[in-house]
């Protein structure tokens, strides 16, 4: 007769549940992360007691982004269950911190004009709850895209990872910045007026642009100024890629109507237009993720 262990690898089925396990308490820690680096903030409070849809669109997208650094810490070669775990730890954790400084980073260069914190949790600005939430993410495919890969130590693994996070970051306020001036339009205005169609707009370009520069930087890392090239070859085809979307939504998508008008010039911004336009951006980053 048969046994169990014929036909299921035991060993192999108690590293998988170790694994598991390693991961629900990093997700743990992250948690304990974030409440710690936002104590003034009483999460509880936002999600039950005033229903702050905004804070909860954020606060979600904040996970989403330790889901996808958790993703990228337990990929690639095992070296043994006991280092991969060391491993497993030691970068999800530096990635939760990097994230942190991303967040901080990012809401002061990609929108300067005000308070991002104030608009989700005083005036419960949806608009801004979608852009902070598209914002961890992108900064979570950075790190992904930092994270991936192999090393010949962990010193080396831990500079490669924190410098092509450093890199991708600059990149990413560029191109932002690029798009807020291409766009035609003050984003900071229109968020501040609860265009909630202007800030998923605005968050499908993070997005679409972060998966681009994910692409370059998952490649084998070879020397800094090859990398470096690489990863500003990729933003300047994302920078190039998203008016040629918007055209495309515009004429293909959206025929007989302009994006532009659906999303600022109307009494009741039109979410609808902004999320195909959204989708564009991140439909064609996607394209680019599977043919480059």
């Amino acid at each position: 007769m048969n046994t169990l262990t014929e036909f299921i690898n035991v060993n192999s089925l108690l590293h998988s549940l170790g694994y598991l396990a390693i991961v629900f308490v990093l997700f743990f820690i992250g948690k304990i992360l974030y409440n710690t680096l936002n104590a003034t903030t009483l999460v509880n409070h936002e999600l039950v007691e005033k229903d702050n849809f905004a804070f909860s669109i954020a606060y979600v997208g904040y996970f989403s982004a330790i889901t996808i650094i958790l993703i990228a810490a337990i990929s690639g070669e095992s070296y043994g269950f006991i280092e991969d775990a060391k491993l497993i730890g030691i970068y999800s954790i530096l990635g939760m911190f990097l994230l942190h400084v991303s967040i901080l980073v990012s809401n002061k260069l990609m929108l300067p004009k005000f308070s991002i914190k104030k608009e989700i949790l005083q005036d419960r600005n949806e608009g801004t709850g979608i852009i902070e939430a598209a914002i961890y993410i992108g900064n979570a495919f950075l790190l992904y895209g930092a994270l991936i890969g192999e090393a010949s130590s962990l010193t080396e693994g831990l500079i490669t990872f924190v410098g092509y996070w450093f890199i991708g970051n600059i990149m990413l306020i560029i191109s932002t910045k690029i798009f807020s001036w291409w766009i035609g339009y003050d984003i900071h205005d229109q968020i501040e007026k609860d265009n909630v169609a202007a800030g998923i707009a605005f968050a499908g370009a993070v997005i679409s642009i972060s998966i681009v520069i994910m692409n370059a930087m998952i490649e084998p890392f070879t020397d800094l100024q090859t990398s470096v090239i690489e990863i500003l070859t990729y933003t300047l085809l994302g920078i190039i890629i998203l008016p040629v979307m918007r055209l495309v939504s515009d004429k293909i998508l959206l025929p007989g109507q302009r994006l532009t008008d659906e999303i600022i010039n109307q009494s009741k911004p039109n979410l609808g237009a902004a999320l195909v336009e959204a989708f564009a951006y991140i439909g064609a980053a996607i394209f680019i993720l599977c043919t480059f």
